[in-house]
């Protein structure tokens, strides 16, 4: 391969033909950074809104610093993988309190900050500070597999390497940032998965699978494993026209959120009984399972969640945070007004409850 034609020819395309983007062209250390977390796991399209809106409520780090985790949590609300949130709320009071605002410009010290590992760091390092540092994500897996011909498995982690080793022989002594974003683009836009665009690319000449016939079937992976089923159960119980959340305990699985009581099923239980041992560990009250009120699955990055929901009545006993950290009867308007941020699945239940009319 001709190192120097492939980064001029890459480059060029860039400037011409580079994806449109919010925090395109950003040198601000903070927004390249907001952007790059909000990207893991997760599509472009979903990001911009979030991004607009993340910056309008904390425009700055020490603004992120200094708010409250249940604001940020609200702000992320929706965008799903939470730690991420908790993580850049972190790495914000962290940035102040040891690096007087002002993010680090070293691989090593970019890395010992909460939720960035490699790939943040060389994408931050790169993009805002210059650092010659390989930023490798899934479209530019795609791209040097599709680029060298290489036939192994690009999602394990081995081959993830000499692919981020290929990368690093690939970029340009200066601006290595526009580099790694072109890359991304290319694979976005004209590597894609399942039918390259190899016409338009400009990186035809040189691409090793293409003059092999091979850019279909490269890049290969393995098989994903099947994600883990769980049932979950949550109980609605109403007061009037109010309804109980809780607080779900910081640190753990969407930790701050707030939710419908309830939890997961153990092998051979029964939703109602499971539902009545959940409300007395989680709030120290004993409850009734009335009625089943709805079903819903979802899915996320590791597992796949039955969501069953049973209208509930109090029978006896004095409510207490026992495992959650906080809990209340809230209004419709109450919630929705509020800076509390409810888990996904309890969102669309809350909907549901509303507009069936339990409360209003």
């Amino acid at each position: 391969m001709d190192l120097e034609k492939i980064q001029r020819s890459l480059l060029s395309w860039y400037a011409n033909r580079g994806r449109d983007l919010p925090w395109r062209g950003e040198r601000d250390p903070y927004r390249i950074w907001v952007a790059e977390v909000m990207l893991q796991q997760t599509q472009v399209e979903t990001v911009i809104p979030y991004y607009y809106r993340w910056l309008e409520a904390f425009p700055n780090l020490t603004a992120l610093a200094a708010a409250e985790e249940e604001e940020v949590l609200k702000i992320w609300e929706g965008l799903g993988y939470y730690r991420r949130a908790r993580n850049l709320h972190k790495t914000a009071k962290m940035v102040v309190a040891n690096y007087g605002g002002s993010f680090p410009q070293t691989m090593d010290d970019l890395r010992r900050l909460p939720g960035i590992g490699d790939y943040t760091a060389a994408a931050l390092g790169s993009i805002a500070f210059g650092l010659k540092a390989p930023a490798l994500e899934s479209n530019g897996k795609r791209v040097l597999a599709r680029l060298s011909a290489f036939r192994e498995p690009i999602n394990v982690e081995k081959n993830a390497k000499i692919l981020s080793q290929m990368l690093e022989t690939l970029l340009p002594e200066k601006d290595a940032g526009s580099f790694n974003q072109a890359l991304m683009d290319l694979g976005a836009s004209i590597c894609s998965p399942h039918k390259p665009n190899c016409a338009d690319c400009p990186l035809q000449c040189e691409c090793e699978s293409l003059k092999q016939g091979l850019q279909v079937e490269i890049p290969s992976k393995t098989p994903r494993k099947p994600l883990p089923h769980y049932e979950v159960v949550a109980a609605i119980i109403c007061r009037g026209e109010m309804v109980l959340i809780d607080k779900r305990r910081s640190g753990g699985l969407l930790g701050g959120m707030w939710e419908f009581p309830g939890g997961k099923l153990e092998p051979g239980e029964k939703p109602d009984k499971c539902l009545e041992r959940e409300i007395k560990e989680e709030l120290d009250f004993e409850i009734r399972a009335k009625a089943p009120f709805n079903f819903s699955y979802f899915e996320y990055g590791n597992k796949k969640i039955l969501l069953l929901a049973y209208l509930c009545e109090y029978i006896s006993g004095e409510a207490r945070a026992l495992e959650c950290d906080d809990f209340g009867f809230f209004e419709k308007n109450d919630i929705a007004s509020s800076k509390m941020p409810i888990a996904p699945a309890d969102v669309a239940l809350l909907n549901e409850i509303i507009e069936r009319g339990l409360i209003k």
